[in-house]
C-alpha cells in the first residue's frame, strides 16, 4: 500500500513539472512573439504598407499556421516558424494601426485597446491559473462561436463587395469576437494546466490569436465609440 501511494505521488509531482514547464515555456515563447510582433508591425508602419499587403501576408501566416506547423510543432524548426507566424501578422496590423493614428484621437484609441488587451487577458489567465478550473466543457459552445463569427465575417465581406456598409453589424460582430476570444482564453489556459495541451508551441499559438484577435475586435470597437470611426 505504501509503495503505491509513494507511487501515485511520484506521478503527480511529475505531472505537475510538466505542467509547470509547459506554462514557463508557453508564457516565455508567447512574450517573445508578443515583442516580435510589436516590431513587425512598427516596421510596416513605418514602411506606410497598405491593405493589400496586409492580406498577402495574413494569407501567408495562415498558409504557415495549417501547412507548416502542424509538421514542425515537435522541433525546434517550429519555434521558427512561429516566430514567421507571428511577425507576419504583426506586419499585417500596421496599415490598420495608421488607420487609428490618423484620427484625431487616434493615439487614445490604440492605447486604450492595448490596455484592455492586457487587463482581459492577464485577468482571465490569472483566473485560471489560480483556480485551475477545467473549461474544457466551454469546447462545443466556442467551435459553434467561431463558426458562426466566420460565417457572419464573410458575409460582412461579401455584402462590402456589392457595396452595402452595414456598420451596426461589423461593431457587433466585433464584440461578438471580444466575448468569444475571452471564452477561448479561459479555455485555453485550462488546457495547459489539465494536461489538455502538452506542446508548448501550439500553446503559444493559440494563446497568441486569442490576443490578436481581441486587441484587433476592441480596437474597431474603441475607434467606433470615439465617433471617429
Amino acid at each position: 500500500m505504501q509503495e503505491l501511494y509513494s507511487n501515485a505521488s511520484s506521478a503527480t509531482v511529475g505531472q505537475q513539472y510538466a505542467v509547470s514547464k509547459i506554462l514557463r515555456n508557453t508564457y516565455t515563447l508567447l512574450s517573445m512573439t508578443l515583442a516580435f510582433s510589436a516590431i513587425t508591425c512598427a516596421a510596416s508602419m513605418a514602411l506606410n504598407l497598405g491593405y493589400g499587403a496586409a492580406m498577402i501576408m495574413n494569407i501567408a501566416a495562415i498558409a504557415l499556421i495549417w501547412f507548416v506547423l502542424p509538421r514542425t510543432a515537435n522541433s525546434a524548426k517550429g519555434i521558427y516558424v512561429v516566430f514567421a507566424f507571428t511577425g507576419l501578422l504583426g506586419a499585417s496590423l500596421g496599415p490598420t494601426i495608421n488607420h487609428y493614428l490618423a484620427m484625431s484621437n487616434g493615439g487614445q484609441i490604440v492605447m486604450q485597446a492595448l490596455g484592455g488587451t492586457a487587463i482581459t487577458f492577464l485577468g482571465l489567465s490569472g483566473y485560471v491559473l489560480t483556480t485551475r478550473k477545467d473549461f474544457s466543457f466551454m469546447r462545443g459552445f466556442l467551435v459553434t462561436g467561431l463558426i458562426v463569427v466566420i460565417v457572419a465575417a464573410l458575409a460582412l465581406m461579401v455584402a462590402g463587395m456589392f457595396g452595402v456598409n452595414i456598420a451596426g453589424m461589423h461593431l457587433a460582430l466585433s464584440g461578438a469576437i471580444v466575448l468569444l476570444m475571452s471564452g477561448f482564453i479561459l479555455y485555453d489556459t485550462s488546457r495547459i494546466i489539465n494536461g489538455g495541451e502538452t506542446n508548448y508551441v501550439m500553446a503559444t499559438v493559440a494563446l497568441y490569436l486569442d490576443i490578436y484577435n481581441l486587441f484587433v475586435s476592441l480596437l474597431h470597437i474603441t475607434g467606433a465609440m470615439s465617433g471617429d470611426d
